[in-house]
């Protein structure tokens, strides 16, 4: 997806066997989409940062829905059952999905794990890429690519940087 394009309806399963979808956050001021997964060293370090996200800007009306689509057959611990686990020991305050088809995943142009896509309330793209600058340790991060844009997002104003390059691993594709 590119900077401005809207976000088309999907409905995905999350880890409680319940069908999400975009409708289900229509009263958001904002809407963040997390392409993430279990086994990926860099979504496991940002995971904590994600949450403390959700849960700071709740709040303000953040949606937030984590999505896992890599392909199982080659990364078995990104199955179901472990996206269950993990949603289970972090307590996770929103919906972890699978786009077992990854048909969301390609929808949005996702390439690694983690990346992140920031809607405004009309559900136009303004955010994608990294989460911060620093994946490995948190004390050592100086850019919150994210968070400022999700701050600017919920302010209605337009994001300085509206892209930045994801840092992750690449998605295991069907």
């Amino acid at each position: 997806m590119k900077i401005g394009e809207k976000l088309q309806h999907f409905e995905l399963e999350n880890t409680r066997g319940y069908r999400v979808n975009t409708y289900d956050f229509a009263d958001k001021s904002a809407l963040l989409i997390v392409v993430t997964c279990n086994h990926c060293p860099y979504a496991q370090a940002y995971w904590p940062r994600v949450i403390d996200l959700a849960r700071r800007y709740e709040e303000d009306n953040l949606g937030v829905i984590a999505i896992n689509g890599n392909n199982i057959l080659i990364q078995p611990q990104d199955s179901p059952e472990d996206m269950t686990r993990l949603v289970k020991q972090f307590k996770m305050p929103f919906s972890y999905l699978h786009d077992e088809e990854q048909t969301i995943l390609r929808r949005l142009g996702a390439t690694k794990t983690p990346e992140v896509f920031l809607f405004n309330a009309r559900r136009e793209l303004v955010y994608t890429g990294a989460i911060d600058d620093c994946w490995d340790n948190p004390s050592a991060v100086t850019q919150v690519y994210l968070e400022d844009a999700i701050e600017f997002s919920l302010d209605g104003l337009v994001i300085d940087y509206p892209q930045t390059d994801a840092i992750g691993s690449g998605i295991k594709w069907l």
